[in-house]
């Protein structure tokens, strides 16, 4: 295994260098200006303005801002200052990475918590009327985009009922008031990734029960408890552990439709407003961040097969 994890890491370090490769690039030649603002004020003079591109180096060639970048960011963990705030991009970001783990890293866990038991339950009551109603829940909750959730959950609970503000405020203080204004926008992320990982978990459940060796387990007298959570529990969530290392990312990168549509300040809306203005910097730190988390959540879950099922080895 430990040999196996440096193998790993070196693949990782190169794969990671030429993603970083090929998304400066993207952006590099992808059209906008990230001065586009100064450009049309007319109180900043073009002197000025070409001054302020030569300290941003946004006259150099690709290869030397890339190499720039890299150095900065590899060496002296320095991810820059944005262009249209003006501010230092990691103080930028790490603001709203706390917003964007409270509501995506809730929504994520509260979607485990139940997609597992619910997955579970089904397929050991298969067609019966939980596993009816869990699945077509599933397939509801699969089936509708967040957008178009979120809006439901706003003309309901905050514009005939008045229950809830649909409006995100990080302002706001005590836990009453930030309790009440992420209940949305969890839900929706919740309902989204609950459904999913609920079809994985009870087809992944179904296919376990019937082998062989849960057959033998329970011929030997176990009790059904045991068979279940101990045998086919087990060896059902490896491939969910795959998926769950997927989504992972997802969780630091922020939900940027639901961050849009609730004016949530984290990580996917921050990347959209980057965008839009080609703000390299933030982009880059938003998008290779989100890189290095896939490369590793997938090297976690390689470590956690061999956890749960030691029959795994890696030569």
């Amino acid at each position: 295994m430990g040999r196996y994890l440096i193998r790993r890491s070196l693949i990782s370090v190169v794969t990671l260098i030429a993603i970083s490769m090929i998304i400066y690039s993207i952006i590099f030649i992808a059209p906008g200006d990230p001065l586009g603002e100064l450009a049309a004020n007319p109180n900043v003079s073009p002197e000025v303005r070409q001054r302020i591109r030569e300290s941003y180096g946004l006259d150099d060639p690709l290869y030397i801002q890339y190499f720039k970048w890299a150095r900065a960011y590899f060496l002296e963990f320095d991810w820059g200052t944005s262009f249209t705030s003006r501010v230092p991009v990691k103080d930028y970001l790490l603001d709203r990475l706390a917003v964007s783990l409270s509501i995506s890293g809730t929504a994520f866990l509260l979607g485990i918590a139940i997609a597992i038991p619910v997955g579970v339950i089904s397929a050991i009551k298969q067609y019966s009327w939980f596993d009816n109603i869990a699945t077509t829940f599933a397939f509801i909750g699969f089936s509708i985009p967040t957008f178009f959730s979120g809006l439901l959950l706003i003309l309901l609970f905050s514009v005939k009922l008045g229950w809830l503000p649909f409006i995100y405020n990080s302002n706001v203080s005590g836990v009453w008031p930030l309790l009440k204004q992420s209940i949305m926008p969890i839900t929706v992320l919740a309902l989204f990734s609950s459904a999913q990982l609920t079809r994985f978990v009870r087809a992944s459940m179904l296919e376990t029960i019937n082998q062989d060796y849960i057959r033998t387990a329970r011929a030997k007298g176990l009790r059904e408890q045991a068979v279940i959570v101990l045998h086919a529990m087990r060896n059902a969530l490896i491939p969910v552990i795959t998926i769950i290392a997927l989504q992972l990312p997802g969780v630091i990168g922020g939900a940027v439709i639901t961050e849009q549509i609730f004016l949530i300040p984290g990580i996917g809306s921050a990347l959209i407003k980057a965008l839009s203005s080609k703000d390299i910097p933030v982009v880059m730190a938003i998008t290779f961040g989100i890189a290095v988390a896939v490369v590793l959540f997938n090297i976690v879950a390689d470590v956690l097969y061999a956890i749960m099922d030691p029959r795994i080895k890696y030569q």
